[in-house]
């Protein structure tokens, strides 16, 4: 079975194969294999579909507008988009280069991540929001029935944030310490920083991802 089946298989005939392919292309792939397309513009398109599908999703719930946001964010955090495609097998489907699959790319949450938001992206240009709707019901809709559930992402630079902004007169922002590694393969550190002084470092593969782990030591080193 290759994508165009397993969408079939939820009721989407796609029309631009092509596109949905390009869709799980990663650029180590297309580097290697010296293909014209990758899927980061598609990414880039599959971001802004999911930030306003989630919003009209979690309008309705009558939630405080700060409220609103944190979950807004638990349910398309980097962790969570891979979770989400991890539940429909999608990373089977990705294409990597080989010096990228040897480093287990397959696994690593930010490629997963981007790859679906790729797919939500090349679905959308072709076949509007209605797709959209058949995928992430498939996989949002039932974790909003419980939003309690989706704490299990740890959205911990939504935690910092709240408990930094108790206090007016206090402040938290994100620095980019370091990135190493090859482009395929990056790894970010970023600090925490509170009030100016460096609560919290983390590192991963995102600049996302380093961010929230800086969040989870500030958060831990403040004992909150």
């Amino acid at each position: 079975m290759d994508i165009i089946e397993w969408l079939a298989e939820r009721g989407i005939e796609v029309n631009d194969k092509d596109l949905i392919h390009q869709a799980f292309i990663h650029s180590s792939y297309a580097n290697e294999y010296k293909q014209e397309h990758d899927n980061e513009r598609l990414e880039f398109m599959g971001d802004a579909v999911l930030q306003l599908w989630s919003s009209e999703a979690i309008y309705p719930m009558n939630l405080s507008e700060g409220r609103m946001t944190a979950l807004r964010q638990q349910i398309v955090c980097e962790k969570a988009l891979a979770a989400y495609a991890r539940e429909m097998d999608l990373p089977r489907f990705l294409k990597l280069g080989k010096g990228e699959e040897k480093m287990g790319g397959r696994n690593r949450d930010a490629i997963i991540a981007d790859m679906f938001e790729a797919m939500l992206g090349a679905l959308y240009l072709d076949q509007g929001y209605s797709a959209i709707t058949n995928i992430l019901d498939e996989v949002i809709t039932p974790r909003l029935a419980h939003p309690e559930e989706s704490e299990s992402f740890h959205d911990y630079k939504t935690r910092l944030q709240e408990y930094v902004q108790a206090d007016s007169r206090r402040t938290v922002h994100y620095e980019l310490v370091s990135e190493r590694g090859p482009s395929n393969a990056p790894v970010f550190v970023m600090n925490a920083i509170v009030d100016g002084v460096i609560m919290g470092t983390g590192e991963a593969g995102s600049k996302k991802q380093a961010e929230q782990n800086a969040a989870k030591d500030a958060l831990y080193k403040m004992a909150v």
